[in-house]
């Protein structure tokens, strides 16, 4: 059996299962998550569209600077181990991705340049028309289910079901495809990985992951490396920093890679956010009677910003 737990979102039972995964576990499968087919297939097949262009084409929206929030960036344009503090050294990813932000423009006064910067404009590949619309539709798909997500998590936490609704109305999410080749000739570098050991930085990440093609490895409290093969059908959902912070570490934002695969990877990652000014401190019934909170409050955007920037390498 897998050591990612499967839950099924539409069942009576899914707040208590949820929340057992993301204590135990960290990561869950879901289903029962009723996004539309249509939209995931669309989202899926525009994404290997792209990765078929061209170089000089994909080039064409690559991100303006290193360190930009969205747009393509190339094979080794990237090492995550890095927002844990591993050194320059540290070989880069192996993979390539496009990213988005939010698709909706923002409705409130934005003042600090740094949240300004998380509204950054999409850049849209002009060879492939047919991607933004369907980018569109999955990623306004994956907000809604996010929201779910947490609602079924406030449960699961003994809290109102809306608790988190008023921190993730102005939400700075992000979607990244990326395309993970096989090995090359000569192989990997020494300890390169298609994506280095790190954790997820924001409340939650939903993963339409490779139906075919493994490489997805989740650690366990001993340290342990874990396959993920998620169910057809399945969403693969993961918690971020920020939500073991909320709880005080009772729930797992757990350490994740993707082994250079055998064959081509693809996957689309929702990274979701909490708005840029959403305060992240412990909440009721995290802590033990004379526990203290293991961390200090810290709001959304700078900690989502340091960790992001410190990633990005130069191509």
């Amino acid at each position: 059996m897998s050591w990612v737990p499967v839950v099924d979102l539409s069942r009576d039972d899914a707040p208590a299962a949820v929340a057992a995964a993301c204590e135990r576990v960290g990561f869950l499968t879901v289903v029962g998550h009723a996004v539309p087919e249509a939209v995931i297939a669309s989202a899926w097949s525009t994404a290997r569209a792209f990765f078929d262009l061209p170089l000089h084409e994909r080039m064409a929206v690559a991100m303006p600077r290193p360190g930009d929030p969205y747009g393509y960036s190339p094979v080794a344009g990237e090492t995550l181990a890095r927002s844990l503090g591993d050194g320059p050294g540290t070989p880069p990813d192996l993979k390539q991705s496009f990213a988005i932000g939010p698709v909706d423009r923002p409705t409130h006064t934005i003042t600090d340049p740094d949240e300004a910067f998380a509204w950054s404009d999409n850049l849209w590949p002009a060879a492939l028309p047919a991607l933004r619309p369907a980018w569109e539709a999955y990623f306004r798909a994956m907000a809604d289910l996010a929201a779910r997500l947490l609602s079924t998590m406030a449960v699961g936490l003994g809290l109102d079901a809306a608790w988190f609704a008023p921190m993730i109305d102005r939400h700075t999410s992000a979607m990244r495809a990326l395309d993970y080749p096989p090995a090359p000739d000569g192989g990997a570098a020494a300890g390169q990985l298609g994506a280095s050991a790190h954790t997820d930085y924001g409340t939650l990440t939903i993963l339409l992951a490779d139906p075919v093609q493994g490489g997805l490895e989740v650690q366990s409290p001993d340290g342990a490396w874990h396959p993920v093969s998620p169910v057809p059908g399945s969403l693969v959902v993961n918690l971020g920093d920020a939500m073991a912070r909320w709880t005080n570490d009772r729930w797992r934002s757990t350490m994740h890679r993707v082994v250079v695969p055998t064959g081509r990877r693809q996957s689309i990652a929702f990274f979701h956010n909490a708005n840029w000014d959403a305060v992240i401190e412990c909440l009721p019934g995290c802590l033990a009677p004379g526990e203290q909170p293991t961390y200090p409050p810290i709001t959304a955007g700078p900690h989502l910003m340091q960790k992001f920037q410190s990633t990005v390498n130069t191509y």
